[in-house]
Order: structure tokens, then sequence, then C-alpha cells
């Protein structure tokens, strides 16, 4: 049985957050949603084939006042045995490789993954690539808010 969360005497609502690199899209998800979102929600985020978070969603984070340099690459696997009021899968690749969970609700909402948008200009020359990853961010903190506006 769950227990109320001290500050709010609700119950915790879980939430999941899930790509398939847990490099960009459902990290920044995750870090919105704890920035945005009730006390008594708890979010986190995993990835069907995790890799390190990518530097330029740091950097556009950090642009926003949110710092996700302790956040790191994280399986969906592990997480197969934990019960989530609420699953949010960010792109088709995860949405098609997801295994099973324990959910009350799903949802799927697809966001392009900036990392496949980099631009050609060569080494050293990101400003294009972090616009791709500012607006994803802003997409994001949109979406997470509507999301969680009823949590």
């Amino acid at each position: 049985m769950s227990r109320p969360h001290p500050a709010t005497s609700r119950p915790p609502l879980r939430v999941l957050f899930v790509s398939s690199g847990n490099a960009c899209r459902s990290q920044m998800a995750e870090a919105w949603a704890r920035t945005l979102a009730p006390p008594h929600v708890v979010a986190r985020s995993a990835g069907t084939r995790p890799r390190h978070v990518h530097p330029l969603a740091l950097r556009a984070m950090q642009e926003a006042g949110i710092d996700m340099s302790a956040q790191r690459g994280k399986s969906v696997e592990p997480m197969k045995s934990e019960r989530f009021d609420l699953v949010v899968v960010l792109c088709e690749t995860a949405a098609s490789e997801l295994p099973p969970l324990a959910a009350a609700r799903t949802v799927h909402r697809a966001f392009d993954d900036p990392a496949l948008l980099e631009s050609a200009d060569g080494p050293g020359d990101d400003s294009g690539d972090l616009d791709d990853y500012r607006m994803l961010r802003d997409a994001l903190r949109a979406f997470v808010a509507e999301l969680l506006s009823e949590a």
C-alpha cells in the first residue's frame, strides 16, 4: 500500500518517461516533471537502449536553470518489476521496443531526437545543434506541464 507524501498527504504519483537512449528526451522530461509537478509526483526516466546523457541536452536545460549533470542513462529493464501510475513513451523506437511494464496508464507522444538532426557543419560548430535541443526543451516543458496539470 502506498503511503501519502508527507508534504501533501496525497499518495505518490509514479511517472516514468521512456525514450530509446535515455540520453535526451526522457531525461529532459524527467527534469521538467521534477521542476513543474506537485510534490507528490515522483518522476523517473529510462531507455530501451540507454546511453550517456547528451552534452547539448545538459547545456540546453542548464540555460533554463535546470542542472541535469547528476542524471545518468538508465535501462528500462530493471523497472519491469516496479509499478507506475503513468508511463510516457517519447519516441517510436521506444514504443516498439518497450517491454511490458506495470502501469495504470500509458501515453505515447513522439518527439524527434535532436542527436539525429545534428548539422553537418563540422566539428566545433554546434550552434544549430543546440537550437534543436532548445526547441525540444521548450516543447517538452509545455508537454510535461500539460500532462501533469491535473496531477
